[in-house]
């Protein structure tokens, strides 16, 4: 690592920016070692650190297949188009990489060719750009829907048409050999790094040692970047889900079978239709009260379908009637489907999807158990409804799904501690004996930044506060000639200051939601002295370097939501333990999203800039210093000619 890292080693030869940096040095050692010992790591790397060569030299050095994940698809997309092509121009050791996207980013051949005699498509312009994909198919490499850039982000008939795994027919399909998705897994095969993202990651660990649906090959180690998003990512699959969308997509796949029994035929669509309208019936039962829009989130309570005690005969509910009226139905169906003889490939898929759907229903609607370590919830979403069940902690599964059968797993962020430990995440993730290190930063935060912390300000509950965050947003702004990102924690609150401040100041101002995240990013960056107002999207992932961005307002602490089903439940679990998870929980996290949040503001050595933090509680309230002491060092003033003073001799 000293050959490739140091001061006159190849990396200063090689790159025109090279800098030696003695945290990047650290960690690529650490990376190193913990791939040659087979152990786990956890490496907080702060912003500038160039964690990305840190753990990718080491790994490539072991010649050994790994996989990296990332949070994003920008920095997926960054270390295949850009750190991997620079890596294979000057390393002396060659190697290969590939590049995977979940399933449902890959077009499925057979299903393109069954929709050419379906029914799937609604309008002129549906057909024009299903041509266009069928083209497409017929020369592209990949098969990734990332190449179509002139079709519409979100396509109706997309879902049709996609690979995904509950779909897949695996070596029984015909196509099976020119698939996309065989193809991806054969590079994957050839290649010692493997790129892919959290959600691919955990989708294909989930179905490791089945027979269908699985995308990477068998791996030595994974090395996960922005290792702080896991927890939240691998509960989603290692729980039961089941969606409008789901049982609407499988009727009008059992509707498109063709079977030379006509009688079994017939049966199977008189099953799907049954289905299908006492579905419909079903999800009237999350719909919300009269008049409610928009999207919203419900926790299943055993009292809505069944009345009495768990284990008692009980009555049932309304709702609880439409359930086993549904669940009867696809009782049915399943038979139905079993009464084929003979049947196609295509039928044994459609029947595992219906038992998938059946046995993900059932889970989701046992309600019985008061000590439960799944939370149950409906959410409704434009038109669609999905209801979930996903482990309350996730650690137990981790522990044993990943660490333990994976040799090496190394855990990287800007944002893995809380004051100044990295206990909360080792909880959180079920990681045990690890070696922990955190990467000295490469940026002079003594210099760089300015914490600003006004000293009158009403608590978030108050009514004054949103007026006083106003007001004191306009001074900072007016300060600094704009140049900035007002970071809210909640939609709501994001809207209301914009339109408290924006007929108050004097340059451009942009919104989350007012267009793509990458669109209005991009406008922020070309407009001189804009001022961007957004909430969760932009609290990480996100790099504007320069004077563009010299400055980042955060209106609150950013404590999870208490309403929603999954902190509420993970809350409740560690209180009913006797433990306290406003300590042990809330505290940690949102210690964690704050300095994602802090982290837009300083991307580069020459960078300066004022953050703000309005929130009195970091001052007033004893947990504050929890806060503050994990932050990085800088001067902390609590005057606003001081912000005036820092901007003018800059």
């Amino acid at each position: 690592m000293k050959e490739i890292f140091g001061r006159n080693g190849l990396l200063a030869r090689r790159h025109p920016e090279y800098e030696f940096r003695k945290g990047q040095f650290a960690m690529a050692e650490a990376v190193a070692r913990a791939l040659e010992d087979r152990r786990h790591l956890l490496v907080e790397a702060g912003t500038g650190t160039g964690k990305t060569l840190a753990y990718l030299i080491p790994a490539i050095a072991t010649g050994r297949r790994i996989v990296v994940s990332t949070g994003t698809k920008n920095l997926q997309e960054q270390l295949y188009y850009k750190d991997i092509p620079f890596l294979q121009k000057v390393l002396p050791k060659s190697f290969r990489a590939t590049y995977l996207k979940g399933r449902s980013n890959y077009v499925c051949l057979k299903r393109l060719e069954l929709a050419e005699d379906s029914p799937l498509l609604e309008g002129l312009e549906d057909i024009d750009h299903f041509e266009e994909i069928n083209r497409w198919a017929s020369v592209t490499e990949t098969g990734d829907r990332a190449e179509l850039t002139d079709l519409p982000t979100n396509l109706p008939f997309w879902r049709h048409l996609d690979a995904r795994s509950e779909s897949c027919i695996g070596s029984k399909c015909e196509k099976f050999e020119n698939c996309f998705i065989t193809r991806a897994r054969q590079r994957a095969l050839e290649s010692e790094i493997i790129i892919v993202n959290h959600h691919l990651f955990f989708a294909d660990l989930a179905l490791r040692g089945r027979e269908w649906g699985q995308v990477l090959p068998d791996y030595d180690a994974v090395i996960f970047d922005e290792a702080h998003q896991i927890e939240d990512v691998a509960m989603q699959y290692f729980g039961a889900s089941v969606s409008t969308w789901q049982i609407a997509d499988l009727v009008g796949d059992l509707n498109r079978l063709s079977l030379a029994d006509r009688e079994s035929a017939t049966e199977i669509l008189r099953a799907g239709t049954r289905v299908m309208g006492l579905a419909d019936q079903f999800w009237l039962n999350f719909q919300g009260g009269a008049g409610q829009t928009g999207d919203s989130k419900m926790v299943l309570r055993r009292s809505m379908f069944f009345r009495g005690r768990p284990g008692e005969s009980t009555d049932v509910t309304p709702a609880g009637e439409r359930y086993l009226a549904l669940r009867k139905a696809l009782d049915r169906l399943i038979a139905a489907l079993k009464m084929v003889g003979d049947p196609p490939a295509e039928l044994e898929a459609l029947q595992r999807r219906t038992d998938q759907i059946k046995f993900d229903l059932d889970f989701i609607m046992h309600l019985e158990a008061a000590d439960d370590t799944f939370v149950r919830w409906s959410e409704r979403r434009g038109r669609g409804i999905t209801l979930q069940a996903v482990p309350i902690d996730a650690s137990a599964i981790l522990s044993d799904r990943l660490f333990r059968e994976t040799e090496t797993v190394v855990l990287t962020s800007a944002t893995l501690t809380t004051n100044g430990t990295f206990d909360f995440i080792r909880t959180r993730l079920g990681i045990e004996g690890a070696v922990e290190m955190v990467a000295e930063s490469n940026y002079d935060y003594q210099n760089q930044v300015l914490l600003y912390l006004p000293p009158r300000m009403p608590e978030p509950r108050e009514s004054g506060f949103t007026a006083a965050a106003a007001t004191e947003i306009i001074s900072i702004l007016k300060a600094s000639q704009g140049r900035a990102f007002v970071l809210c924690t909640s939609n709501a609150q994001m809207t209301s200051l914009r339109k408290l401040v924006e007929p108050e100041i004097d340059f451009p101002v942009f919104m989350q939601g007012d267009g793509s995240n990458a669109g209005i990013l991009a406008r922020f960056r070309s407009t001189p002295h804009a001022v961007l107002f957004a909430t969760a999207g932009f609290w990480q992932g996100v790099d504007v370097r320069g004077e563009a961005l010299s400055c980042v307002i955060i209106d609150k602490l950013p404590f999870a939501v208490p309403s929603d089903p999954v902190v509420a439940a993970r809350q409740n679990f560690i209180d009913q333990q006797g433990r306290s998870s406003f300590g042990e929980y809330s505290v940690p996290a949102a210690v964690i999203n704050l300095k994602q949040g802090v982290g837009r503001l300083i991307r580069s050595a020459s960078d300066r800039g004022v953050l703000s933090i309005l929130d009195p509680r970091l001052v007033t309230k004893s947990y504050g210093q929890q806060f503050i002491s994990s932050l990085p060092a800088c001067r902390v003033t609590r005057d606003i000619e001081d912000v005036h003073k820092f901007f003018a001799s800059h």
